[in-house]
């Protein structure tokens, strides 16, 4: 019994974890409201993206600190987290301009096969298969 109670004193106890998850009850009601016209109309894309960022943000921080119990943790935790968070954060922003750029260079033939592709890049290679494709052209 002693062993129960030092665990709920030191780990919060079930009020905590009960007010943890109600709160992420509420965030995840604020993520669904995002989906409901009055919320597209008023509101831009961006700032619904930069909402929706900060509500995952905040629910993600509220399940690393209490259900994985790194709230109570020794101050260790941040050795490990710390550098691991700026090298993540490093390598989506040295991704960002590869992956918004990628198709500015991508040759005809990747385009040919891409999901969405320019008008003028499947004219062109409409006209440029057209003999391959039925046999024409004495290849």
């Amino acid at each position: 019994m002693a062993d129960a109670e030092h665990h709920e004193e030191h780990h919060g106890g079930m009020g905590t974890y009960m007010a943890v998850f109600f709160g992420l009850c509420i965030l995840t009601t604020f993520s669904f409201l995002t989906y409901f016209d009055f919320w597209r109309e008023n509101i831009s894309v961006e700032m619904s993206r930069l909402f929706m960022m900060a509500v995952s943000c905040t629910k993600a921080m509220l399940v690393i600190m209490f259900f994985m119990h790194l709230k109570w943790e020794a101050s260790w935790k941040w050795v490990l987290t710390v550098p691991a968070s700026i090298m993540s954060a490093l390598l989506v922003f040295a991704l960002v301009p590869d992956i918004y750029f990628r198709m500015d260079y991508a040759s005809n033939e990747r385009m040919k096969y891409a999901a969405e592709r320019p008008a003028e890049v499947t004219e062109a290679s409409d006209t440029h298969t057209d003999g391959a494709d039925h046999g024409e052209g004495g290849h």
